[in-house]
């Protein structure tokens, strides 16, 4: 049979402000083409669905006309979806009963049962292949909380071991359900040791000082592990049946280099036959003017530069400023408006450095009774410094009197 894993789809995210509905549709409508061609008997979804625990009302209408569209052109397809850190676990769930008409299985928590196999039970759920006849079972495992954990006694770890014995007891249950030639896979939303994060787009799970854990937590006769968390599509350990597919769409500018991809999955009776990823296709560009970070004239003429195709407003690229200053630049937002007045670009982003310079001499650091007892200019005078690594320029040291000098002069008056 055939199966499909995705994640992170973050539904409802805004990208700078600017509203995503246009890419996230983009990227459904090619997703169902993708089920469609490839005959998919099962969709993965493996948390993250939403960006936010209370998302909008439009974007839980993107992803229920998905599931709807998905089971008109495929009545077969099964769809198996989880909570990510992301997500509501309540507030997922509490359509399943309608969902479950569409053989849309959603699992948003364990549980807080005092039977733990009790509450495992309702995560273990069968996939049919395209006869119908139940083929593989999906550890459906939501993102735990500690709540969700088992206590295991004398752990260094408690986190980390509690996620070990959870999955080793669904595992167990699993493979007591499942018929000779029946694999079985499992979903996850967590952080794998060796997994590489994308910087700025993705929340930190840090739990009790718990970041990464063993990839080691997975039963070796697990047929295949669908991941969620991690941005960048990877294998972990080099692994192609453990692995995360990564977010279809790029959350951050940390992501413009990643290839975005969905994983084809072939199960052969207990094994996996083969995996394939699947690009997705960038409806929206990323881009990043200079391509390093330039001075202040070099920035705007590369801007200036830009000739980019017309599109309809949905699909104009976002656009990352990066800019070196030598010193202050109060207008420097305007002067970059300016460039690109009239291109079809959002302007998304403006990243500022600093070409740092040698101080005369080095400052002292200074205690915090100290820095209490500067007066402002002197404070002023030293944060100037320690930003562009040069003394303030006199004409903005007297600006910056005139400023402490008006509260008390509009008082006076």
């Amino acid at each position: 049979m055939r199966l499909l894993h995705t994640s992170d789809w973050h539904l409802g995210q805004s990208f700078h402000q600017f509203d995503r509905r246009a890419e996230h549709q983009a990227f459904l409508d090619w997703l169902l083409g993708v089920l469609e061609a490839e005959a998919v008997d099962a969709l993965l979804i493996a948390g993250d669905v939403f960006d936010t625990s209370n998302p909008s009302a439009q974007a839980q209408a993107q992803l229920y006309r998905f599931l709807a569209e998905a089971r008109r052109r495929l009545p077969q397809l099964g769809i198996v979806m989880t909570a990510g850190n992301h997500d509501s676990p309540g507030r997922l769930e509490a359509p399943a009963p309608l969902l479950s008409a569409l053989e849309a299985h959603v699992l948003g928590q364990v549980g807080r049962q005092g039977d733990v196999d009790a509450a495992l039970g309702r995560l273990q759920v069968p996939l049919r292949d395209a006869a119908g006849r139940e083929a593989a079972w999906c550890i459906a495992m939501p993102f735990l909380r500690p709540d969700d954990l088992p206590r295991v006694e004398g752990a260094d770890d408690p986190y980390a071991a509690g996620v070990a014995a959870l999955y080793r007891r669904a595992f167990a249950l699993a493979d007591a359900r499942r018929q000779p030639g029946q694999a079985i896979v499992a979903l996850g939303h967590l952080h794998l040791a060796g997994g590489e994060v994308s910087e700025d787009s993705e929340r930190r799970i840090v739990i009790g000082g718990a970041e990464a854990l063993p990839a080691g937590i997975f039963d070796p006769r697990i047929a295949y592990v669908g991941l969620g968390h991690l941005h960048r599509a990877q294998r972990i350990g080099g692994d192609p049946t453990r692995r995360y597919c990564g977010s279809p769409l790029p959350m951050s500018f940390s992501e413009v280099g990643y290839r975005h991809q969905v994983v084809l999955v072939e199960l052969a009776g207990e094994g996996v036959a083969e995996t394939r990823e699947i690009p997705v296709p960038r409806s929206v560009d990323l881009l990043q003017v200079p391509a390093r970070p330039a001075p202040v004239d070099a920035a705007l003429a590369a801007l200036a530069a830009l000739e980019l195709p017309p599109l309809p407003e949905e699909r104009w690229p976002y656009l990352h400023v990066r800019v070196q200053l030598s010193g202050p630049e109060p207008g420097l937002r305007a002067r970059i408006e300016e460039a690109i007045a009239g291109k079809p670009v959002r302007l998304a982003r403006i990243e500022t450095s600093t070409l740092r310079g040698a101080l005369p001499a080095a400052a002292p650091a200074l205690s915090v009774d100290e820095l209490n007892a500067l007066k402002p200019e002197a404070f002023f005078l030293r944060l100037y410094q320690h930003r562009f690594g040069s003394d303030a320029p006199p004409e903005l040291m007297a600006a910056f009197g005139e400023l402490l000098d008006t509260p008390a002069a509009e008082g006076a008056a």
